[in-house]
Parts: structure tokens; C-alpha cells; sequence
């Protein structure tokens, strides 16, 4: 008969599950990841732009050269179009190729021990003396939910649910280069990305092309990629005469974390915990190191037998500065002082301490202003 008891059954196959899973496999605990997908690489929601922090965490140790491009630069536009190159040396962002990203994520779990089940949905767990009984999964100690911003783990077991979300776009053009490579640029613009901004990078394979925008249900329109490609043009090269090779959507958490985030051998990580800056959206670095953070502590817990309820880990930010910016951008955004002040020394500093940790370059760009 298969034996179908685990140490841990994580539900979803994510950056923050993947990471969860890795740290309690390498301690010789028996884990499981089941995800809906069938292959890990299709239908990804992320944009897979790594800040460099990233890409020092464990999970990421050996990841293939091929699957990173180095972006030095940012370069941030008014509304206007008027911009300004930011970098600070020796930071870098890379972009991905995301699908082969995930795909070489998940191999690398199984290989240090994880039993990775593709094409698995969760549908529902009950309560045991000793852990819980996962729906078609077998018996595990602990549940972890890592299964995105709509989690059915947070929805059937009573946790806390993301409620505050922006809505995404991205297009990726395979073959294709941009003007200035070595910058991200991104795009402030209350007409095409209201409560967020746009963007376009270059990756590994092509260029990729976002729009968020504030989600509201029932009451926005879903972001005009063809007026924002069409407006940017000029800038990237890009235009609504490029077809997209492929097209991904979804929504982001915004609203910071979740309560509760867990309770009776359960919990939450990464998009399911609202593990995502309220301001940037960046998510993929808080999901690895959220992940790995309740997967070190769960691996205490079991190899140990203590018996609290995991804690929650407290190397895990609240956002509380960037939840009260996100308000201040909902309801105060507006094209004209952006336009006005992009370029002033003020502004710069703060998006530089924002994008690159208070280690900005501010030298001249002869493009500033074009």
C-alpha cells in the first residue's frame, strides 16, 4: 500500500511554496506540493523581474545563466514621457524567462527531495487529532497554503483573505529588442495604469510589456495595453503592430498581510498571506523569503516536537509605510506634479531609495528630458 503520510503538504508550487518546501526537504522531513498545473511553466501570472536580493536565496542557488538577463537601470517616465535613468552601483534587476523559470524551480525541488505532484488541485481538508486529512493528497502535519492570491486553502479552513488587489496585463514579444536594453523602464500614468504604473523590460527571450492597474470589481476596464503600447512607442519601439507571442493576467495582492494567517497546524505564505508590497507589488522576493522563513520554522517544530502553532516569522515586513503610501497613491495620484517634479532632486531620492535601497547614483543622463 502507498504510503500516503507527510510531514508537510504544500498547496501551490509557487516562488513562496517552492522555497517553503525546499528548506523542509533538505532537513529529511517528507513533503509533498501538489499544484493544479500541469506543467509548472504555463498560465504564470508573475512577471518574474527579480529584485538582486532574490536571487541569494537558497532555491535559487544554481539557477542556469540562460534563464537571467542583468537590467542595471531604471528608467522612469512622467506622463509626459519625460524621464530620468536611475541605477546605483553594483545593483542590478534581472529579468526572466519565467515559464522556464518555474519549470527548472520545480525540478530543482524534486531534487532535493520534494514529491512535486503536477496537475493536482486542492479541493478541501479535515481536521485530524494529528494534522490534517488533504482531499485525494494523503495525511500531513501541517498544511501550508501557497496557492495565490485567491486561496482556496484561505477560503475553505477560515484564514485570512487578500481583499485589496491590483489587476495586471503583460504581454511577452519572443525575439524582439529594445532601444535602451539595460533599463526597466517604467511608466507613471493616471490614464493607463491608475493606483500602479506600466512597464516594459527586456528578458532572456524578448520583451515583456505590463499595465496594472487599482482593481475595483465590477467597475474598471480592463487595461488598455494597445493605447499604452501605442503611447510608448516612441520610447521602446514597440507598437500595437507587434503581436504578442503570449499574454498573461491577474490580480496582485495590495493590502499587505492577511489575519489570521494561521491557526490549528495550518498557514498561509507568499500571495495567499498577502506577502506582497502594498506599493511595488514585487512579490517574488518577499514569497522566497517568506517561504523559506516558515519552512525553517516549521522544520523546528517537527524535528523537535514542539507544540505551538507555527509563528509567524518576524524577519516578515508588516508594510506599514508602504500600506499608507498605496492609500496616498489611490486617492492623490494625478498626472501634473508628476510631470512637473520628475526630474527635481526630491522625488529622485526617494524613488532611488525605493528601487535601490537608499544606494542611488544620481549622475547625469544626457536622454534626461527626451
Amino acid at each position: 500500500m502507498q504510503d500516503n503520510r507527510y510531514d508537510v503538504i504544500v498547496v501551490g508550487a509557487g516562488f513562496a511554496g517552492l522555497a517553503c518546501a525546499h528548506e523542509l526537504a533538505t532537513q529529511g522531513l517528507r513533503i509533498r506540493v501538489i499544484d493544479r498545473k500541469h506543467d509548472l511553466g504555463e498560465r504564470v501570472h508573475t512577471t518574474g523581474i527579480l529584485v538582486q536580493e532574490a536571487c541569494d536565496a537558497p532555491l535559487l542557488a544554481g539557477l542556469p545563466p540562460s534563464l537571467l538577463r542583468a537590467v542595471p537601470h531604471v528608467r522612469l517616465y512622467a506622463p509626459n514621457l519625460r524621464s530620468m535613468r536611475l541605477g546605483a552601483d553594483g545593483y542590478r534587476f534581472y529579468t526572466t524567462d519565467t515559464p522556464a523559470l518555474m519549470r527548472w524551480l520545480g525540478e530543482r525541488a524534486e531534487a532535493c527531495g520534494v514529491e512535486l505532484r503536477r496537475g493536482q488541485a486542492f479541493r478541501d481538508a479535515v481536521r485530524t487529532q494529528t494534522g490534517w486529512a488533504v482531499d485525494g493528497v494523503g495525511h500531513t502535519r501541517i498544511l501550508v497554503g501557497a496557492d495565490g492570491a485567491r486561496s482556496r486553502v484561505a477560503q475553505r479552513l477560515g484564514l485570512g483573505q487578500v481583499t485589496q488587489f491590483l489587476y495586471g496585463v503583460e504581454y511577452e514579444f519572443a525575439g524582439m529588442a529594445l532601444r535602451e536594453p539595460d533599463a526597466l523602464h517604467c511608466f507613471i500614468s493616471k490614464r493607463f495604469a491608475p493606483g500602479y504604473l506600466g512597464w516594459v523590460a527586456q528578458t532572456p527571450t524578448g520583451v515583456q510589456a505590463g499595465l496594472a492597474r487599482r482593481h475595483h470589481p465590477g467597475k474598471d476596464p480592463a487595461p488598455d495595453m494597445a493605447g499604452f503600447l501605442r503611447h510608448v512607442a516612441p520610447m521602446t519601439g514597440l507598437s500595437t503592430a507587434h503581436t504578442p507571442d503570449s499574454i498573461r493576467a491577474g490580480l496582485i495582492p495590495c493590502g499587505g498581510p492577511v489575519r489570521p494567517v494561521q491557526r490549528d497546524d495550518v498557514v498561509l505564505i507568499g500571495d495567499a498571506a498577502g506577502m506582497v508590497s502594498p506599493l511595488t507589488a514585487g512579490g517574488i522576493h518577499a514569497g522566497l523569503r517568506h517561504g523559506a522563513g516558515v519552512g525553517r520554522m516549521l522544520a523546528r517544530r517537527l524535528l523537535h516536537d514542539a507544540t505551538p502553532s507555527p509563528p509567524w516569522p518576524s524577519a516578515v515586513p508588516g508594510f506599514g509605510f508602504k500600506r499608507l503610501l498605496r492609500w496616498a497613491f489611490d486617492h492623490g495620484q494625478f498626472d501634473l506634479p508628476v510631470d512637473l517634479l520628475l526630474t527635481a532632486r526630491p522625488l529622485r531620492r526617494a524613488v532611488e531609495q525605493l528601487c535601490f535601497h537608499q544606494r542611488g547614483d544620481t549622475a547625469p543622463d544626457p536622454a534626461e528630458g527626451h
